[in-house]
């Protein structure tokens, strides 16, 4: 009796077990890269005209974020921060991104996403674009790097791999995705105008730089990598695990694209579709990807519960050719100044888009100020987890929005990076730029800001001043005093949240990049 008596409990822990398995929502995070706010339609309904149904259907069906941040305005420092909930400047990593050889930025003892998701019955799954540092294993025990040669060789056809790269095509690659939580992983190392040009499945080159091929930069690739293919076998890629899973653990994707980046190459099936050009195209494209992700979800019965994200790991790039999107009407940055790059609203302000048919009451807004390093918090929160004081400095739970109930925030306000490392501070409505200029690419840039006897920062209200035309620094110095010591004090303290126990990797971060 009693033997048949554990036999039930075991039985009625293992019901309970699966059952609350099942409850918990697969994650589908969808980052396209260098896509402006004012891309997605329905953000922008006047001055945006490329057509965006899938995503504007992802909004209709859940929520839209209407003023959510990237940590960064450009490509590295953003992924650092959605993967482990960290400040991207808290790291070595100043200013800049890494470029196709960098070596890994998150140490493989940092709790990442996908890590803590692992670690509590998920499925994890990156299909896509990393360029957040690769251990390469090398030939000669070096830095991997290109060929002196490379360049003279470009179109004369295959070669020894050893002339254009120290790479070791048949070695392992270390401290990537697979060493820090996910359990698989295809794609590349960084944007398509970084070599290598080589596919990566796990932790294994699939095929040899035998060629050498430019998306923009001259680099070693393989005789059947073409970038063009990149976005289209992605996302085949995740359709069939979408399609193939039989797993009763619920599952995490994390879908990094390669677009709309530079190069930008539409398939011939979208080439010509917007009749704005290629990069109006490529939007089209990036697109029906989510469509094509939705669908497959669909298709799968497993939609309802189901979270997918949609967002950008910063704003459009200049590539993207302004002047001609605008001559059609379409302003990729919507109401807000600058772009990729820059420090001003166009660089950091992405769209944030959000599914749940279970919890999400469908067609919701929300206004609240969100940052993407808030993923690894909310995802805590949805699996009720309590997590370390070492891991997530920066990250709060953006779970109650979801819900439609009010945050609880122990942050004031969030930190954003330019390109170059200036810092913006965002409380409230005022934002405060530690810059004279951009911080990055768009006029004026920060010698021709002094130059023009700016002064050597901004402040602004963004209620009332979305465009940032307004500079409120010398008129309201005591705002802009506050805001500065609560950005200096967030820097130091080497978090930004209560309860964390964690110091920068780097001292002294210099928060002035352009003067005091």
């Amino acid at each position: 009796m009693k033997k048949l008596s554990h036999v039930i409990l075991s039985l009625v822990l293992g019901s309970l077990a699966q059952a609350s398995a099942e409850s918990l929502p697969n994650i589908v995070f969808i980052l396209a890269d260098d896509l402006g706010y004012g891309d997605v339609q329905c953000l922008n309904p006047e001055r945006g005209k490329i057509a965006t149904p899938n995503m504007d259907k992802v909004a209709a069906q859940g929520m839209t974020f209407t003023d959510a941040h990237t940590t960064s305005s450009v490509c590295t420092p953003t992924r650092y921060s959605i993967l482990t909930g960290r400040y991207n400047w808290r790291t070595k990593l100043q200013s800049s991104v890494l470029d196709g050889y960098g070596e890994p930025l998150i140490p493989t003892d940092r709790m990442t996403v996908p890590s803590f998701l692992k670690d509590n019955g998920y499925t994890t799954a990156m299909i896509g674009k990393w360029h957040l540092g690769l251990g390469i294993a090398t030939t000669d025990g070096k830095k991997a790097k290109a060929g002196a040669g490379l360049k003279a060789k470009k179109g004369k056809g295959a070669f020894p791999p050893a002339e254009l790269s120290n790479i070791d095509w048949k070695g392992e690659i270390k401290g990537g995705p697979v060493d820090l939580g996910f359990e698989s992983w295809f794609g590349i190392t960084a944007s398509l105008d970084f070599p290598p040009y080589v596919w990566i499945r796990k932790r294994n080159w699939i095929g040899e730089g035998t060629h050498v091929k430019a998306f923009h930069r001259d680099g070693p690739a393989s005789e059947d990598f073409e970038a063009i293919e990149v976005l289209v076998k992605l996302t085949e890629e995740t359709v069939e695990f979408i399609g193939e899973y039989e797993s009763d653990k619920p599952f995490f994707i994390y879908m990094p694209l390669p677009s709309p980046h530079t190069p930008i190459v539409p398939t011939k099936k979208w080439q010509g579709k917007s009749g704005m050009g290629d990069y109006a195209d490529f939007v089209m494209q990036t697109d029906d990807v989510v469509g094509q992700v939705v669908k497959a979800l669909d298709g799968k019965g497993i939609s309802e519960n189901t979270i997918v994200i949609v967002t950008s790991d910063n704003g459009c790039s200049p590539r993207g050719n302004f002047k001609n999107l605008e001559s059609h009407g379409h302003f990729a940055s919507a109401q807000f100044r600058g772009a990729k790059a820059d420090i001003w609203e166009g660089g950091h302000r992405v769209p944030f888009l959000v599914k749940w048919p279970k919890v999400i009451k469908p067609g919701s807004v929300s206004d609240d100020l969100v940052c993407q390093v808030d993923l690894m918090a909310t995802c805590a929160d949805l699996l009720d987890k309590e997590l370390p004081k070492n891991a997530a400095e920066d990250s709060e739970s953006i779970l109650p929005i979801f819900k439609g109930e009010e945050t609880d925030f122990s942050r004031k306000g969030i930190v954003s990076h330019s390109v170059s490392g200036h810092f913006s501070y965002r409380e409230g409505k005022h934002k405060f730029i530690l810059a004279y200029g951009s911080g990055g690419w768009m006029a004026p840039k920060e010698a021709q800001a002094k130059k023009q006897g700016l002064p050597k920062a901004q402040l602004y209200d963004l209620d009332a001043d979305p465009g940032e035309q307004n500079n409120l620094y010398t008129s309201n110095a005591e705002t802009a005093e506050r805001l500065l010591a609560q950005l200096t004090e967030y820097v130091e303290a080497g978090s930004s949240v209560k309860g964390k126990d964690s110091k920068n990797d780097v001292d002294n971060i210099k928060l002035w990049k352009s003067g005091n």
